[in-house]
């Protein structure tokens, strides 16, 4: 299996953000890291060996990004303004570096969102945001509402709220989209999540589909068993939603 480690300064960061990539070609897999994780945990974890077959194969090229969330999202130490100010740094980095990249070394038209946990969100955040790039997002054991409390899991913003966080949480901007050109391109793309009946975030994950649905976007919710909030999991679940 073709395995590259790529890095470089990122003008929209103002640091260094390093990636690898598996494959050599096939679908481009773009694929968040977990809350606190790394580019290069998956790997790690083995859940890119479950999909070995299919990369070797040509089927699939996964791109594992790398994260700032302790910049941003978990930053615990900066005001809720500046978190989400960074979060959309962020996203500019994955819109205007990271995927002219892979368009660069893979023409394949096919590109898909995919993570894990808080990398789920990253997912579906910036497919739902951007659809145009994307032809399928998968979303595994993720939360889509960042101000959404549950147990032990708290609003990320502390109860504070602005537009960005408004357009950066699908949850709350997808119910007010009415322009049928947005619709029509969300409603092109595959949406897939997978969450564990024990999880704390199953009713988000079915609200979340609701909402789809409600917007005639055709979307698929597959509940495993347990809290299903494992690379033991996830590794099952790459194979079968990738």
């Amino acid at each position: 299996m073709k395995r590259e480690y790529h890095k470089w300064f990122s003008n929209y960061l103002q640091k260094d953000m390093e990636m690898l990539v598996f494959g050599h070609a096939g679908a481009r897999v773009l694929f968040f890291p977990t809350r606190g994780a790394r580019f290069y945990d998956y790997e790690d974890w083995h859940v890119i060996d479950a999909i070995k077959d299919k990369i070797e194969a040509g089927y699939l090229q996964i791109f594992c990004v790398d994260s700032v969330d302790a910049e941003s999202l978990y930053s615990v130490e900066s005001s809720p303004s500046y978190r989400i100010q960074r979060h959309m740094q962020y996203e500019e980095y994955i819109i205007n570096e990271v995927l002219p990249f892979t368009r660069q070394i893979n023409p394949d038209m096919t590109m898909i969102s995919a993570g894990c946990s808080l990398g789920a969100y990253h997912a579906m955040n910036v497919a739902t945001k951007y659809p145009q790039f994307f032809t399928r997002v998968v979303g595994m054991s993720g939360r889509y509402d960042l101000t959404w409390q549950v147990g032990v899991f708290k609003d990320l913003f502390d109860g504070y709220h602005d537009e960005n966080i408004y357009y950066n949480n699908p949850v709350q901007f997808i119910p007010n989209i009415n322009d049928e050109n947005i619709l029509n391109e969300l409603r092109r793309v595959e949406f897939i999540l997978a969450i564990g009946q024990d999880d704390a975030f199953l009713e988000n994950n079915k609200y979340f589909s609701d909402i789809l649905w409600r917007k005639g976007i055709v979307n698929k919710l597959y509940v495993w068993d347990e809290e299903a909030h494992k690379a033991r999991y996830w590794r099952k679940m790459v194979q079968l939603y990738l």
